[in-house]
């Protein structure tokens, strides 16, 4: 599409992650014409944190957009490689369907649905850098198009925005703070300019994510084993037999901070910028450094999980933290599970802040 060149759509998404993926397939469900823009189709789904649906509260979510004809639910199901239901000795009424995702096959399947298996529905890799608004009147506004990166204009009736954590996103690292969205991709600055200038309030939403664990450096034998459950709950209605069966799928194992890793993060909060960052509003996911600083006396749990079939990576959840590489060794290494420290290079750990919208 030429810079200046118009098309016109009855739905624009932006962004490509969960919440962008479900929007654009229920628009073009429901006979809409829809663009879906992303910087990459290649990060399509992708499951860029910990790859897992579901817990408390989130696994009703799942099977609310399950029944109004959603993909994750069912694509979950096909790609889960560890189902294991919360709070299932209290009964159904608040039991929170859970499931670990194999990373790569969930993105595989969830990019064949949208890009070769949804009528009405396109794909464009670009960004949006403005929005058209049209003022009539004292206080309404009605959007026109949105304005992309090589100056081109989609003109559309409706937009969602999707955007994650790449709207205004930056990332600390220690005492370092980066602009972008998710780690090594650039985050979407000129949309957060655009949505100020409307004079939409935006917040600062926080989050993080833990460095990355070589399985082979682990000793599992130290920790205690959760076995998938025997009897899996599958996320969709539709699902009549889920895509990996119960004796192929992968434990997860449980384990605790001790007293030199509380000690370690201790002496190393000066280094962490995060922790002084004063922002506003809900975190999801509290840092191993946050906990620490509330509950110093407390052993905190931490749950070793796979990210793959095929994947040497584990996911420690429980261990987000934002200090540099020396602190995170430090912290890491006093685990005596471990047998050597050794982290991915693809997630080193870092937090993140983005721009949302407040009422």
């Amino acid at each position: 599409m030429r810079a200046g060149i118009s098309r016109v759509f009855d739905c624009v998404v932006i962004g490509a992650g969960h919440a962008g993926c479900e929007a654009s397939a229920a628009a073009a469900r429901s006979g809409s014409s829809t663009l879906l823009i992303t910087h990459s189709k290649a990060t399509i789904g992708e499951m860029s944190c910990n790859p897992s649906f579901g817990g408390i509260g989130k696994g009703q979510l799942m099977r609310e957009v399950d029944a109004l004809d959603g993909v994750s639910a069912r694509l979950a199901d096909q790609s889960a490689i560890t189902y294991q239901a919360l709070n299932r000795s209290h009964g159904p009424a608040v039991i929170g369907l859970r499931a670990q995702i194999d990373r790569k096959l969930y993105k595989k399947y969830i990019q064949k649905e949208l890009l070769e298996e949804t009528p009405n529905l396109e794909v464009m890799e670009a960004s949006v850098e403005d929005l058209v608004v049209e003022r009539k009147g004292r206080d309404k506004h009605i959007l026109k198009s949105v304005v992309l990166s090589d100056g081109s204009i989609v003109e559309t009736k409706s937009l969602v925005i999707a955007t994650g954590t790449f709207l205004g996103g930056e990332i600390f690292k220690g005492t370092e703070r980066i602009k972008a969205g998710r780690i090594g991709e650039k985050s979407a600055t000129g949309l957060a300019i655009a949505l100020k200038r409307l004079n939409l309030r935006l917040g600062r939403l926080r989050t993080g994510t833990p460095p990355r664990l070589v399985a082979s450096t682990i000793d599992f034998s130290k920790f205690t084993r959760m076995n998938p459950d025997e009897k899996p709950i599958p996320f969709s209605f539709m699902t009549k037999k889920i895509g990996i069966p119960t004796e192929k799928q992968l434990p997860t194992y449980l384990g605790e901070t001790n007293d030199e890793v509380t000690r370690i993060v201790q002496e190393n909060l000066h280094l962490n910028a995060h922790v002084r960052e004063e922002t506003n509003g809900p975190r999801y996911c509290p840092s191993l450094e946050a906990k620490i600083i509330r509950f110093p006396h407390l052993k905190h749990r931490l749950f070793l999980e796979h990210e793959g079939l095929d994947s040497d990576v584990i996911y420690p959840q429980g261990m987000s933290m934002t200090f540099d590489l020396p602190s995170k060794r430090k912290s890491s290494n006093r685990y005596p599970e471990w047998k050597e420290y050794k982290s991915c290079n693809r997630d080193m750990g870092y937090s993140m802040t983005t721009s949302t919208h407040e009422n």
